[in-house]
């Protein structure tokens, strides 16, 4: 962590204050840090090995010889990308030392990083960003006529399955989890279809499977995403600067907060998007 000044006498924002004013509240809120692995690096870049092939085992009798064979290994690189976000406020808030102050803020350079992190996160591509969950060459269950049953998501459930996964989170867009809401059971029954999350008061699961919810994913689409399959690698240098320099003559300071991520899928085939087919 690191903190810039440029110009004199601009108090309150504390170098040990930074990591609890902007990059604690990003985890917390950031959806793509919630359902992956983070890891926090000094590198620019961020690799992650991946096996091809197993070794191959064989049947063999009591002191017989083993033969030896190699699993065979690929690799996947991904370089960590700017995120900025710049606020302009007066004076006497920065060289306010009053935590209340410091968190007005850092509240809204909070919103705007994780409004692009979980933009970038469930995009394809973003322009001077990282690719995202959707440039993957994951699996595919078609719901086109809509959800009216569970039946989708042990489909999802099934396919990582296969292929050695566990879905930990199912993510959708807040239309979409509207109107899974309003299903129930069964004809008849007033029991919802979605059930509630213990650890968490007021969420709901699906087969057991946390439901979260984020606008920044396609309305119609549902993310299957494991954990131990996704990883979201943020540097550890993020940075908080202020500078009076640029708004000298109205007494205004610009606070400027600055993080670097990146999205890593190494086994994309783990991950299942539930919906519509691609018009590609």
């Amino acid at each position: 962590m690191a903190l810039y000044t440029s110009g004199s006498g601009i108090g309150g924002l504390l170098p040990e204050q930074i990591h609890q004013l902007i990059v604690q509240p990003v985890q917390r809120d950031s959806i793509a840090f919630q359902v992956t692995s983070v890891i926090a690096t000094n590198s620019t870049t961020s690799k992650f090995p991946i096996v091809t092939a197993d070794p191959s085992a064989a049947w063999v009798p009591e002191g017989g010889e083993i033969t030896p064979d190699d699993s065979e290994h690929d690799e996947l690189e991904i370089t960590h990308r700017k995120v900025a976000g710049l606020t302009i406020v007066s004076r006497e808030l920065v060289e306010d030392s009053n935590p209340q102050a410091l968190d007005i803020v850092g509240a809204g350079l909070v919103r705007s990083i994780v409004a692009k992190v979980d933009t970038a996160f469930f995009a394809s591509t973003t322009a001077n960003g990282p690719d995202g969950i959707g440039s993957t060459t994951h699996q595919f269950v078609d719901n086109g006529a809509g959800i009216t049953n569970t039946d989708p998501f042990a489909e999802a459930i099934s396919k990582a399955q296969n292929v050695g996964a566990q879905i930990t989170n199912f993510v959708a867009h807040p239309n979409t989890v509207l109107a899974m809401a309003k299903l129930k059971e069964m004809t008849g029954s007033n029991k919802p279809l979605l059930g509630p999350d213990p650890a968490r008061p007021g969420a709901q699961t699906v087969l057991g499977v946390p439901l979260l919810v984020s606008p920044y994913v396609t309305n119609g689409d549902i993310w299957g995403i494991p954990q131990m399959f996704t990883y979201t690698t943020m540097r550890r240098n993020t940075t908080l600067s202020i500078s009076e320099d640029a708004y000298f003559s109205s007494d205004r300071v610009g606070v400027k907060a600055t993080m670097r991520v990146a999205f890593g899928f190494p086994h994309p085939a783990a991950i299942v998007r539930i919906g519509e087919p691609d018009e590609s």
